[in-house]
């Protein structure tokens, strides 16, 4: 086999095995090299439709590409929703990716009702990528009891939205959010967390409820 021939076969492999990959960045990146790669292939054999046919692909991914990358860090492009902890949406959710979640946040046993539990759900268009569990532990503590992130998404950090709003936990009191020990694929340190034991730590900034005193007469 010639080492023409070994390239084509090497980016027909990549083509197909890009097509395998649940998480669309990835699938998109795979698939603009596969391209490239079968565009020089057929360039260098003559095959001149195939080549046309391979650089638009790839211009295709690389738009795409560049979209993805523009609104990874975009809060306009995700949108962070909360929910009540018995919401029939969040339940039906947490049941789909039960498996996956066991796999990133094995000590999560699920959601029961309590006044202590707040849900946020993290959505992208119409699709949801991501769910937050908070719940207070007292002493200004908010315990976080999942974080999880959908396959598709996992190139991601769509739950960094959440923390980013930080009047939704300062609101509750807490002075400080607090990570389950040893979680996987933990992405917190770039979003000023810090170390605490095995677990990670964000210091937010406190603030006071309103007292009823407190409260303007919109009169």
């Amino acid at each position: 086999m010639s080492w023409l021939d070994a390239l084509g076969w090497f980016g027909s492999a990549l083509l197909v095995f890009s097509l395998l990959q649940a998480r669309i960045l990835r699938l998109r990146i795979l698939n603009t090299i596969a391209c490239l790669i079968l565009t020089v292939f057929n360039a260098a054999i003559g095959v001149w439709p195939m080549v046309a046919m391979n650089v638009v692909l790839a211009a295709i991914n690389l738009f795409f590409i560049a979209r993805m990358l523009r609104e990874r860090n975009d809060e306009t492009a995700f949108r962070v929703i909360e929910v009540e902890e018995d919401d029939a949406y969040l339940q039906n959710f947490l049941e789909v990716e039960g498996a996956e979640i066991g796999k990133y946040n094995p000590g999560f046993s699920g959601v029961t009702e309590s006044s202590s539990r707040f849900a946020y759900l993290v959505v992208h268009g119409h699709e949801t990528v991501g769910v937050v569990v908070v719940r207070d532990a007292g002493g200004g503590v908010g315990q976080v009891e999942l974080d999880y992130v959908t396959e598709r998404y996992r190139d991601f950090t769509p739950g960094e939205f959440v923390w980013r709003h930080s009047g939704l936990f300062a609101g509750q009191g807490w002075r400080t959010i607090r990570t389950p020990d040893a979680m996987v694929g933990a992405y917190y340190e770039k979003l000023g967390f810090r170390r605490d034991g095995q677990a990670w730590a964000l210091d937010i900034a406190a603030v006071t409820r309103p007292t009823e005193g407190d409260v303007a007469d919109p009169a």
